[in-house]
């Protein structure tokens, strides 16, 4: 076999394999929020910016790398920004001060928008069918990869410290570098890309003061300012669209955008996100519920992680057999089982939630919930899309899916919140079954979109 024959069959499980990386890399402060705080002298509030910073960076540089990913220069702009990733590594494990710290986080967020530039190499190189399911798992990779890395970034911290989980991060960030290196093809040379700057520019600011106000409540306590970056926010944006409509080189084509079904998968995407990652949240908190609350298992950071392993291991089988069950049934069908999945999680959470168990159980179906919808997703949204704009119109999917899940996770707080007495520091017993429950209504207006876009096709 030769040296081309083998990175050929390589490239699938290549792609997927720094796509999982990516997003380990990505998450790897969630586990550490804590011991960051104790470490640094920072409040908690401060310390959760450095899993908040890479969400930002990663939802805000992904357009710009969804179109530099549409021509030549797509290998280049991959491998550069795992560079800076492997950077952002370093940065963080060193010991300097915790500024540096969010900036290694920052660099590290550069990762999460790599995953649509993998589709576009999947969709390009590969046969079909082949293509389907690797980009199928590389979404589901960048989704449920997330609690992949939490059991041993725990134990890493509790035996070898801080800086120790941190290296871990770095050491993923030069195996994903390398992998890339070695499978990623070159690109026939064409035309240059050009970049809209003053697009960027609007769409970043769009963006983060979208993401500001969602993902940190602390914005509203003054609601002039909350208010505020909210306006700033939907001027960027309507200046963005209108200068994407002017320019013959657009950051993201504004038509792509419009497409039925492209508009309708996004609209799914938010609602669905906010429901599922709304209850990964309630899920998560409720494990690590203080002992002494008269509910919750009080599971430390460890075991907590560890819960984590049944949500990804189920959501990588139903991204596994995502592209079996496209083979008997329509993405639109499938779709709407996945979000079913999420649903029956919900309900065996709110009744089950005594039984640790019950509650692993409802973890597991989650995963498997996500999965599905991650792994259908990009089928949804790229039917009738040009080859040419893949990642750009993947990378604003990711970024309506971040904010979904920003959304879930505001949500998440703020109903919890509201059920918790006045002066107690935790909600009362039925708050968590009560706010699992709101991920319905969120559930079921995603369906809507996806039976319209259905109904579309069908005309």
């Amino acid at each position: 076999m030769t040296v081309r024959e083998t990175r050929a069959r390589a490239l699938g499980p290549g792609l997927v394999a720094v796509a999982l990386l990516s997003a380990v890399i990505g998450s790897v402060g969630a586990p550490l929020i804590t011991s960051v705080a104790t470490g640094f002298g920072v409040s908690l509030a401060a310390a959760q910016w450095t899993l908040t910073v890479t969400l930002f960076s990663g939802a805000i540089t992904a357009p710009l790398l969804g179109r530099l990913g549409a021509g030549q220069h797509r290998r280049p702009t991959m491998l550069a920004t795992l560079a800076l990733v492997a950077l952002g590594g370093a940065v963080a494990a060193l010991p300097l001060p915790f500024a540096a710290l969010l900036i290694g986080r920052g660099l590290q967020g550069l990762g999460l928008g790599v995953a649509p530039l993998l589709m576009s190499v999947a969709r390009d190189r590969l046969s079909e069918q082949r293509a389907t399911s690797v980009i199928a798992t590389i979404s589901v990779a960048s989704t449920v990869g997330i609690g992949v890395g939490y059991p041993l970034i725990g134990l890493l911290d509790q035996l070898a410290g801080l800086r120790a989980a941190y290296g871990l991060g770095l050491a993923l960030s030069l195996a994903a570098l390398w992998i890339a290196w070695r499978v990623i093809p070159s690109d026939p040379p064409g035309a240059s890309v050009r970049i809209d700057v003053a697009g960027a520019i609007l769409l970043a600011v769009g963006i983060f003061g979208v993401l500001l106000v969602i993902a940190q409540p602390e914005v509203w306590r003054l609601p002039i300012a909350g208010a505020g970056v909210l306006v700033l926010a939907g001027i960027a944006l309507t200046g963005w669209m209108a200068v994407e409509r002017r320019v013959p080189s657009p950051l993201v084509d504004p038509r792509q955008l419009t497409v039925p079904n492209v508009l309708r998968a996004n609209v799914a995407m938010l609602l669905a996100g906010a429901g599922m990652y709304l209850l990964f949240s309630l899920l998560t908190r409720f494990l690590q519920t203080p002992a002494g609350a008269g509910y919750g298992f009080a599971l430390p950071g460890l075991a907590a992680g560890a819960a984590l392993i049944p949500f990804s291991v189920l959501g990588f089988v139903a991204g596994r057999l995502a592209p079996r069950i496209l083979a008997r049934a329509s993405a639109e069908w499938a779709y709407i089982g996945a979000v079913v999945a999420v649903a029956v999680s919900a309900g065996v959470f709110a009744l089950g939630r005594d039984s640790l168990l019950a509650v692993l159980a409802a973890m597991a179906v989650l995963g498997a919930g996500v999965g599905g919808v991650s792994a259908l997703m990009p089928q949804l949204v790229l039917t009738g899309v040009q080859r040419a704009e893949t990642a750009s119109v993947l990378s604003i999917n990711q970024i309506v899916r971040s904010i979904g899940f920003s959304m879930g996770s505001a949500l998440a707080g703020l109903l919890l919140a509201s059920s918790t007495p006045s002066g107690a520091l935790l909600p009362d017993r039925d708050g968590y079954a009560l706010a699992a429950l709101w991920a319905g209504p969120l559930l079921l207006a995603s369906i809507v979109p996806v039976l319209t876009l259905r109904g579309h096709r069908a005309r």
